[in-house]
């Protein structure tokens, strides 16, 4: 029996046809648990790279939508109020780099008060500043100056330019993006260490099988060279089954529509559905890597 085993490994390294492959068991444990943990990895970094390009479209989203908005409270005597709401308008039609203002009405003041008041606040009737809405600004917008103006002819007028709202708003937002990015990095090297750790069992269970490739003149770098391809392969297998399964999930997510927010818009949208693809090459490449490594390790141990 050993005789034929003997053989049998003989045939596999002098033959052509057969490939060093055959060295290394293609089914057990360790074969399964590549092609499960490079899908599995695969498919959360898939949801990682939706989760940091959302986190970016949000930060250019509110960031942009913030700067061109701005809305200026008027905070005055009832008696009062609707001159300096005319002349406040009167001021920011003058004023370059403003594209349209408008005061918000009764319903619309109330509608923004419903959630903390109920839907029934006579607004008419409560000193509730009135609200004007500047939605377009342009380049020549200087909110500095506009300030100035206002607190020199309408005292009662105060503007926000939403500065103390959009800063954090984006900082916020390019925090998610790095936490995304920091997530496919631990997922790349958890992938990496599980190879590692299966090829180098592999290689500890395989050391008979090593050693009498040895005495038939085999090299190390043939029986490394045979782990890294299997490895490999069992890798890019996995990874690109694990990002088909990714990507599907990711398109049955809702869309963001007029809601949008991190949550609704972890989609991929435009040329972002390509980026996907790049995950089972790269987990391919950290697969090579690891099992160069593990095999590189295991055979220096056994010399």
């Amino acid at each position: 029996m050993i005789r034929a085993f003997n053989r049998t490994i003989l045939r596999a390294v002098v033959s052509r046809e057969v490939g060093a492959d055959r060295v290394v068991p293609p089914q057990g444990f360790t074969a399964r648990l590549t092609v499960f943990t490079s899908a599995a990895m695969a498919f959360l970094t898939v949801f990682a790279l939706a989760l940091s390009l959302a986190a970016a479209r949000l930060a250019v989203d509110w960031g942009d939508g913030l700067a061109r908005s701005a809305t200026i409270r008027i905070s005055s005597p009832a008696d009062q109020r609707a001159a300096q709401t005319e002349a406040t308008l009167e001021i920011l039609r003058q004023t370059p780099g403003i594209g349209a203002a408008r005061a918000l009405s009764d319903e619309e003041q109330g509608a923004l008060l419903e959630p903390w008041f109920g839907p029934d606040l006579p607004v008419d009737r409560l000193p509730v500043p009135r609200l004007i809405e500047i939605s377009e600004t342009g380049p020549d917008y200087d909110s500095d100056g506009l300030r100035l103006r206002l607190q020199a002819e309408v005292p009662g007028a105060v503007l926000d330019d939403h500065a103390r709202w959009r800063q954090p708003l984006v900082a916020a937002a390019d925090r998610l993006r790095l936490l995304g990015w920091l997530a496919i990095g631990l997922i790349a090297a958890a992938t990496g260490a599980m190879v590692t750790l299966a090829a180098s069992a592999a290689l500890a269970a395989n050391a008979p099988i090593i050693a009498t490739l040895r005495l038939v003149g085999a090299t190390d770098g043939y029986v490394a060279s045979a782990f890294v391809r299997r490895y490999t392969t069992r890798t890019l297998v996995g990874a690109a089954l694990g990002t088909v399964l990714g990507m599907v999930a990711i398109a049955l997510m809702p869309g963001g529509g007029e809601a949008g927010g991190l949550l609704t818009g972890l989609r991929f949208e435009g040329w972002h559905w390509l980026a996907p693809l790049l995950v089972p090459p790269l987990a391919s490449v950290v697969a090579f890597l690891a099992t160069s490594f593990a095999a590189t390790r295991v055979l220096e141990a056994q010399s």
